[in-house]
């Protein structure tokens, strides 16, 4: 197809089925754009997003859809020779490593080499209703490419020996994963989160493959459906838990909630023991799983709900307390209660904690680093840089880059700021950014998953940090007890039906 933009509007509050129809009708046709069209509500195009960045954000009328809401979705086209994503005065950009496939997470280990994980998601999801073939196709264009798609699902090292910002070794640590996200290391370990759980590997720094057999820590819920598929993790301060982040089933628990046992949630883990337990609830799709390294809270970047109008629910970032539930799937941003979920559950609504700061809606956050550490220039000293992978669902795009949000005493502090740019041109994707992190040198590095390339952006003047950075950031800090009330530890859920992981040995 040669279109640039797909945009899709339907209302089937009346005839669903015929309004059904007629989107994969149109879905198939090979014209430009493709439409099903409708007015544009007052809230969409002239939008002025900024009005939902912060920890107040504006949140318009909800608008009902039963179908499909407004879909205009950025063709990829990829990176020409000699292009990249642009920056302000004082840094510098430049690819740190291409050729990848699918790059969604980066991770620095203590002694600097940056470990890549590359992964898609699982081909035995289910599709039980017309807009998840829409869905599913409109993902496909997203994507972008053409032929059968290139090998996937492993764990590259990139090793800069000389920590001048160029990468002098690479290497495929581990193939034939299932859908791996969030990785963390300690004690000789590496840990990786799959689609249905929490992996170990004995590594030891500097080694350049991993051939031995991975030992399950923790199953966590993946199929048959697993919606939200991508699974973070975050190694706690004092190096005894390990936080795993499992997003929902559905976009607002149109599958039942029978369906999101254990999801939409953060998962505390005992890297000792496998014992598991729902540290905090109530969050639809987390991910960029981090620790402030000057408070010590557990924070993350959530994308919400779908299907309520162009300009509702800002994704947002936030700490997560322990025992806290955050509205999923009954309200949002608090107590603003989702109507189409049934039924309600006014005494949850009573209880749920809004989020520390919006990023406006739709942006698809999926990465969060702090800048503590980083070898940048001060402008950028004491925040968190986000990357907003880019909005499918509205009729006006949105993301798109990388932010920098201020930080003062451990939380927000001003408006965010567009740093890493370019993404999108002309309603083309070159690139879709998603997990962030600070390299061995100090400086930002940023995934592009739909650009096949980690990007190094970097201070102008060249200056480098007096050490690694890793990405654990282990201390001796102790984490405080669990508040009266919070939520009991849980026994693990049974390995998925089919699964050729090892059993524990206990």
């Amino acid at each position: 197809m040669n279109s640039t933009s797909l945009s899709i509007t339907c209302d089937p509050g009346r005839v669903p089925v015929l309004c059904g129809t007629a989107m994969l009708f149109a879905l198939a046709l090979s014209s430009p754009v493709l439409s099903q069209a409708a007015e544009p509500g007052p809230d969409s195009g002239a939008f002025d997003i900024t009005r939902q960045i912060g920890p107040d954000p504006y949140l318009p009328e909800p608008k009902y859809v039963n179908l499909l809401a407004t879909v205009k979705v950025a063709e990829v086209v990829g990176w020409a020779e000699g292009q990249t994503p642009t920056v302000p005065e004082g840094l510098t950009i430049a690819a740190y490593a291409t050729d990848l496939v699918n790059p969604r997470t980066v991770h620095t280990l203590p002694n600097g080499d940056v470990l890549v994980v590359q992964s898609r998601a699982p081909e035995d999801k289910p599709r039980f209703r017309p807009k998840d073939y829409i869905r599913d196709w409109v993902m496909a264009f997203a994507a972008g490419g053409d032929g059968p798609p290139p090998e996937t699902n492993l764990i590259t090292l990139l090793r800069d020996t000389n920590r001048d910002g160029v990468v002098d070794e690479r290497h495929d640590l581990l193939t034939g994963l299932h859908s791996p996200f969030g990785v963390a290391w300690i004690d000789d370990t590496l840990y990786v989160a799959a689609a249905d759980g929490v992996e170990s590997y004995p590594y030891a720094l500097g080694e350049n493959a991993i051939t031995a057999s991975p030992t399950v820590l923790t199953p966590l819920p993946g199929g048959p459906l697993n919606h939200h598929w991508t699974k973070d993790l975050a190694l706690s301060p004092d190096g005894t838990k390990l936080y795993a982040s499992v997003g929902s089933n559905s976009n607002a628990a149109e599958n039942g909630m029978e369906a999101e046992k254990g999801r939409a949630a953060i998962w505390e883990i005992d890297r000792a023991t496998g014992a598991a337990r729902i540290y905090a609830s109530g969050l639809r799709n987390p991910n960029g799983l981090t620790f402030n390294p000057d408070s010590g809270m557990l924070w993350a970047v959530i994308n919400e709900r779908d299907e309520l109008g162009p300009d509702l629910v800002p994704d947002y970032m936030t700490s997560v307390q322990d025992g806290a539930f955050y509205g999923w799937p009954y309200s949002y941003f608090g107590d603003h209660v989702d109507e189409r979920v049934q039924p309600a559950r006014p005494d949850l609504v009573a209880t749920a904690i809004a989020p520390d700061y919006a990023l406006s809606s739709h942006v698809a956050a999926l990465g969060l680093v702090f800048t503590n550490g980083a070898a940048l220039p001060d402008a950028y000293a004491g925040g968190a840089f986000v990357g907003q992978r880019g909005s499918w669902n509205r009729d006006t795009f949105n993301g798109y880059k990388v932010s920098y949000v201020p930080f003062a005493n451990g939380v927000p502090d001003g408006m965010a700021q567009d740093v890493v740019t370019g993404f999108l041109q002309d309603d083309q994707a070159r690139g879709r950014p998603v997990g962030l992190g600070i390299d061995g040198t100090g400086a930002l590095l940023i995934a592009d998953d739909a650009g096949n390339t980690v990007w190094r952006v970097s201070a102008a003047d060249g200056r480098i940090s007096d050490a690694p950075v890793d990405s654990d950031r282990i201390s001796a800090q102790t984490p405080a007890e669990p508040e009266e009330g919070a939520s009991e530890t849980v026994p693990a859920p049974p390995a998925p039906a089919g699964s050729t992981a090892p059993e524990d040995p206990e």
